[in-house]
């Protein structure tokens, strides 16, 4: 991944080209917020727009994308399907939901957002249709790992262009992450900045003053270092322009290396072998 500017991208293995840095909107409303969330991003240079059915926000990211000043061409738009809606035939409505919600003729990247392990093997059989007839640029996974890619693999489906994973200095699997590589599979990150729980990290906070950014920018700089897309989640404006400025600096191998050091197997959600029963004691389904 050839690291340039915000509008710099990586490319996927059937050849689209996925901005390498994106604006995240989960847990943002549905209104008005994620609408001017989305216009600031796009504003400072952002291309990539990442929401999911789960979010509850697709209309409002239509709306953000109908009303902003470039071309729909020019944004590269994510959303995901949830773990209740993998069934082969629910997959397609769950598709269409989204696809009326967003108001979008095509979409650039869908995703398995849990793979529930009954049905998420349906649910791709029914993306490979949907890829295929062009109604998605690319398909891909969130939260699988090894053993769930392999199964796919295993079958001789299409090899998934993307896996989205919770990543940053305390969770880096860097075993998973070599196997998507070897794979061809993108690499991409949520919750890159741990929900702000790495902001007081004495490491981090050596690393940002020697570099002479924030820990937001180091973090999302090490991603990049690591060729990981990311998509960290802000709505607001001074941030999301803070979080697009680290492009006129360079971690050396060995700061790259002392921040995988940080990694401690910690995660802020689900693991996605368990994540049925997470939910489950969250009441959803």
């Amino acid at each position: 991944m050839n690291i340039t500017d915000v509008s710099g991208t990586a490319t996927l293995s059937n050849g689209v080209k996925m901005p390498y840095l994106g604006l995240g909107v989960y847990k943002a409303d549905g209104g008005q917020e994620v609408i001017t969330a989305i216009h600031d991003a796009l504003d400072a240079g952002y291309r990539h727009i990442d929401t999911a059915a789960y979010y509850y926000n697709e209309e409002g990211v239509g709306k953000a994308i109908k009303t902003a000043s470039l071309p729909r061409e020019e944004i590269f738009v994510t959303t995901k399907i949830w773990f209740s809606r993998q069934k082969y035939e629910d997959t397609f409505k769950a598709f269409d939901e989204s696809m009326q919600k967003l108001g979008l003729d095509y979409l650039d990247l869908y995703l398995i957002h849990w793979p529930h392990p009954e049905y998420y093997l349906e649910a791709w059989k029914a993306m490979e249709e949907l890829y295929k007839a062009g109604r998605i640029r690319a398909i891909g996974l969130c939260n699988c790992l090894q053993h769930h890619i392999q199964k796919i693999i295993d079958r001789g489906l299409t090899v998934p262009m993307v896996n989205q994973m919770e990543f940053h200095p305390n969770l880096v699997q860097q075993n998973l992450l070599d196997f998507c590589k070897k794979s061809q599979i993108q690499y991409e990150a949520w919750s890159p900045l741990k929900r702000g729980a790495l902001f007081h990290d004495p490491l981090l906070l050596e690393l940002a003053q020697k570099y002479n950014k924030s820990v937001a920018q180091i973090i999302i700089r090490w991603d990049l270092q690591k060729g990981v897309v990311t998509i960290p989640k802000s709505t607001k404006k001074e941030r999301i322009i803070s979080n697009a400025d680290v492009f006129d600096f360079h971690l050396s191998d060995e700061d790259v290396k002392t921040i995988d050091s940080l990694d401690s197997n910690d995660r802020t959600g689900a693991h996605p072998d368990h994540f049925l029963e997470y939910f489950a004691k969250k009441g959803i389904k």
